[in-house]
């Protein structure tokens, strides 16, 4: 467990009649981005919450940075950081003075406070708005500052709770980029996302949780394979050509080709996505055939969402 950031055993919390968290396991490897993926009410807040100790959980056991969050709460506070789903800066204050503020209320002394916020303005390119009123900045702007207060004490473990949600793809890459620079300086990230590609680009090893439990957990890669085969889809110019691309397809795939005569195409399941290319490409070429295109796909994480929770990937979480 030494190379675990973080550590979950059958974790447990109900509210009322409905069970949270029923049994829920976890292991986040040190210097990592983890993702944390559910459907809406599948348990992902509620699992935040109890890691950073906001909730105390009705059994099972956590640890953070090796340290119980029962046992050791207060200790375990002052190794992770927290990023909520909304951007939670004083609009008034500059964003120099938004992290001269946290870094007080983190009980560092005023010229500490003001030397940190220097470096975290610098860290997420933030200097140069850094004495402007955070009501004057856009959206990624203000979850960058966010995270850079959920910085202040450069914490072991970074729990990031849809930290994208409402940016613009432009604003959500910016994000990402931090992100990618805070695990690049030894911090883990545990994400919760309703957005799979943000999953899919950030996460090492991502964790599918559903009613309380984790049902799957591999590399992004991994799970998607888990689903099925690549697909290799044909499209024709012509209707009379579908008998024989579907014939040169069935030579590179298990099973039977499957036609669409109203949208010309021909498609199927295949094991070994370059070979298959490469030999039905040489076919058709060989037989003459006109394409008018060919491609390759893969199983998409949504595609995972549907096989293992019977649903499409949510798109935002309930209230817990």
């Amino acid at each position: 467990m030494n190379n675990s950031a973080v550590v979950v055993e059958q974790l447990k919390k109900k509210y009322g009649d409905k069970r949270a968290l029923n049994g829920f396991d976890l292991t986040v490897r040190r210097g990592t981005v983890h993702g944390l993926l559910g459907p809406n009410g599948s348990g992902k807040t509620t699992a935040v919450r109890i890691l950073s100790t906001l909730v105390r959980p009705d059994g099972g056991r956590a640890e953070i940075a090796g340290l119980d969050i029962a046992r050791h709460a207060r200790a375990v506070r002052a190794r992770i950081g927290l990023t909520g789903q909304y951007a939670a800066v004083d609009e008034v204050l500059t964003g120099r003075q938004n992290l001269e503020m946290f870094g007080r209320l983190f009980h560092l002394g005023g010229r500490a406070a003001k030397q940190r916020a220097t470096e975290l303005l610098e860290r997420f390119d933030l200097t140069a708005a850094g004495d402007r009123g955070a009501g004057t900045y856009s959206g990624g702007m203000r979850r960058r500052l966010d995270l850079a207060a959920s910085m202040i004490l450069a914490p072991q473990v970074l729990f990031l709770d849809e930290p994208t949600t409402g940016l613009d793809p432009r604003s959500r890459g910016e994000i990402w980029e931090s992100v990618r620079a805070l695990v690049a300086d030894g911090t883990t990230v545990l994400l919760t996302t309703q957005y799979l590609e943000e999953a899919d680009n950030l996460a090492s090893r991502i964790t599918v949780i559903d009613q309380g439990r984790a049902i799957a957990e591999d590399t992004p890669e991994g799970l998607k394979r888990a689903v099925g085969a690549d697909t290799l889809e044909i499209e024709a110019t012509e209707a009379i050509d579908l008998p024989a691309v579907a014939k040169a397809l069935a030579r590179v795939c298990a099973g039977e080709p499957s036609t669409d005569d109203a949208e010309l195409r021909v498609s199927a399941s295949v094991s070994d996505r370059v070979a298959a290319l490469t030999e039905v490409t040489r076919t058709l070429h060989d037989e003459g055939l006109d394409i008018a295109d060919i491609r390759l796909s893969r199983p998409s994480l949504d595609d995972v969402f549907l096989q293992l929770t019977g649903r499409r990937a949510a798109s935002e979480e309930v209230v817990r």
